[in-house]
């Protein structure tokens, strides 16, 4: 009877990985919505909650650049020229380029997604509701992976089961051993099945609430049109949305040297 001691591990995998799927879904339920539905989202905050702290620096280069207060080159090199920032946003871009005035684009981009200003606006969100607190994000993606692996773990250990050799004779346990472990595996499919439709897409940012006012933004396809849809495009699918061939090099671009360094 050695295979019912992998049923119920098979039952305690499965049920402990469901168990943390169902907590994750309600906790990313239970945000209150009543003031995010009254939360008209800034370009800022659009960019935060679809990509994070870097889509915020992205767009803020990328605003910067079409109002031509910074040069971006398509050799990876971003050049400042009005040094006077809008917003903290744009301070924290040139506070990141150096009292030179230009610098690489990559380092100008970590560091000013690691600005105060950016802090700052990731706990207004928070605070609203809207986005996903640190030590929550990517917690239901984080469970649907355990699910998953809990799947297998159930597969793996039924499958050693059935190869167990009968421990006596008469003992036939192929199909009810095959059954038993077919509850456990059901059990996490069925998870995944209904996570898959009520929860997905799992963002690493946006709570539920910030998701469906990002659905409410605009979204022009090629990055052409008056400047707020550029920049809305911009802020929720990223630099793939900048239209213009050199501007998106300028973010793309590696230098040679460092690739051949590696």
């Amino acid at each position: 009877m050695f295979w019912v001691l992998l049923l119920l591990s098979a039952w305690a995998v499965a049920g402990t990985a469901c168990v943390r799927l169902c907590l994750a879904a309600v906790r990313a339920a239970a945000v209150d919505a009543t003031a995010a539905r009254d939360h008209s989202l800034t370009l800022y905050e659009a960019a935060f909650l679809s990509g994070g702290p870097a889509r915020v620096a992205e767009l803020t280069l990328v605003s910067m650049a079409r109002q031509r207060r910074l040069l971006l080159a398509h050799t990876g090199w971003a050049t400042v020229v009005d040094p006077r920032g809008h917003d903290e946003m744009e301070r924290s871009v040139i506070g990141a380029i150096g009292p030179e005035g230009q610098s690489r684009i990559a380092p100008v981009r970590a560091t000013a997604a690691t600005a105060d200003s950016v802090h700052r606006l990731a706990d207004r969100l928070v605070a609203a509701g809207l986005a996903v607190p640190d030590g929550e994000r990517g917690t239901i993606a984080g469970a649907v992976r355990q699910v998953q692996t809990a799947a297998a773990a159930v597969l793996v250990l039924g499958a050693v089961a059935l190869l167990m050799p009968a421990q006596a004779p008469e003992a036939r346990y192929e199909v009810p051993v095959a059954v038993w472990f077919s509850l456990p595996l059901i059990l996490t499919l069925s998870c995944l099945a209904i996570t898959r439709i009520e929860v997905h897409p799992y963002s690493r940012w946006a709570s539920p609430a910030g998701q469906r006012l990002l659905g409410t933004l605009a979204r022009h396809p090629d990055g052409t049109g008056d400047d707020r849809t550029y920049l809305t495009s911009v802020a929720v699918r990223g630099i793939r949305a900048i239209g213009e061939p050199d501007l998106r090099a300028a973010f793309t671009h590696r230098d040679r040297s460092v690739g051949r360094r590696g």
